[in-house]
């Protein structure tokens, strides 16, 4: 009988530690990531970049919770969101992983665009078909079609733009069977179904929410490997860097830069989220520069909001709160980061070389 209450006991020990110490729940912990060099991730004809100094992109990183882990909100910079605050109208994790995919893969084409039109060179937008956001629950395509999907072909046509595959589908009857070829992870389909009426507009259509897709060509190319990283918040710093490698210029000065911000194709840069976790990310990994994009607070949404604050006015705070001598420096546009960094004086040669090897290689 003892040695059945041992186990017992032991056994009830291991579902007690499971249950506080790995068993999910649905919040997540948001909390300071990376910093990571862009030299080994973006290549410009087969080549690295290889000078003195760093671009370096910052990250947020978001784990789900257990009862233990929930604790940890109380520790600076780590915030605890919600299920329903993280993914909105998204069905689950995985969906949101395929959205954090579109955006990086969104703006890594701007920051492409962005950087050749700074530097003058040309280049050619590819249409690729329309990027499938999501389907709704009316839709003859539900259960087919799914967010990530790229519908290159509607009854064999191809279209050179969205407007033209919208302007297509809502000319013909509702009820009329369509044909369309879509591609998911490389590998395409094809499937059939009956067009609806769309609740929003009245008029005829697929039933799914979608935007461009597109790939752009240039002369030199440009491959960015981003791995595992979504989002678009590395817009700002991969247009730095495609920008001096294309223009062989070395912007960086020998300096470690940092920073974030959505770029557009014309160069605007946009706020993100997470920027205090972002300017502690950069801090630690060494970065004395950190570009913080200053967006423009609408007066109505300041008069709704007194307490909202710019991404530069929220990474200042955190620059003062952890006592850095990272300079923040306030980013509107893709311009205004060129002419800061045009400004820049060369570091220091007074460096120990063994320092520099080190700074170098990190």
């Amino acid at each position: 009988m003892k040695k059945i209450s041992f186990w017992i006991k032991g056994l009830l020990l291991i579902i007690v530690l499971y249950f506080i110490f790995l068993r999910p729940i649905p919040y997540y912990i948001e909390r300071p990531g990376s910093a990571e060099d862009l030299d080994p991730m973006i290549e410009v004809d087969g080549n690295y970049a290889q000078e003195p100094g760093k671009f370096m992109m910052t990250t947020v990183e978001i784990l789900q919770a257990t009862p233990f882990t929930y604790l940890f909100q109380f520790l600076p910079y780590n915030d605890i969101v919600s299920e329903a605050e993280l993914f909105g109208d998204i069905d689950d994790y995985e969906e949101y992983n395929t959205l954090q995919r579109y955006y990086m893969e969104s703006s890594v084409h701007s920051a492409v665009v962005a950087a050749f039109d700074a530097a003058g060179l040309p280049y050619n937008l590819d249409y690729k078909g329309v990027y499938v956001m999501s389907v709704t629950d009316n839709s003859n395509f539900a259960g087919v079609l799914q967010m990530g999907d790229t519908i290159t072909e509607v009854d064999n046509l191809k279209f050179k733009n969205t407007e033209e595959f919208i302007d297509y589908i809502k000319d013909l009857e509702v009820g009329q069977t369509v044909s369309i070829k879509y591609e998911r992870n490389g590998t395409e389909y094809k499937s059939e179904g009956d067009l609806i009426k769309l609740e929003e507009t009245g008029e005829t259509g697929i039933g799914i929410s979608l935007v461009d897709q597109s790939t752009v060509e240039t002369d030199p190319e440009v491959v960015i490997h981003s791995g595992e990283i979504g989002g678009p918040s590395a817009g700002l710093m991969y247009s730095l860097q495609v920008y001096s490698m294309i223009t062989n210029t070395n912007l960086r000065a020998g300096h470690v830069i940092a920073g974030t911000g959505t770029i557009s194709e014309d160069g605007t840069v946009g706020p993100i989220g997470g920027i205090d976790k972002k300017v502690i990310a950069a801090d630690k990994e060494g970065a004395t520069i950190f570009f913080a994009p200053d967006d423009e607070i609408d007066p109505d949404l300041k008069g709704e909001y007194p307490d909202y604050k710019s991404n530069y006015e929220i990474a200042v705070e955190a620059a003062e709160d952890i006592d850095t001598k990272m300079k923040i420096v306030p980013i509107k546009s893709f311009n205004d980061a060129i002419e800061y960094l045009e400004q820049l004086s060369p570091v220091s040669s007074r460096f120990e070389p063994e320092q520099s090897q080190v700074n170098l290689a990190a």
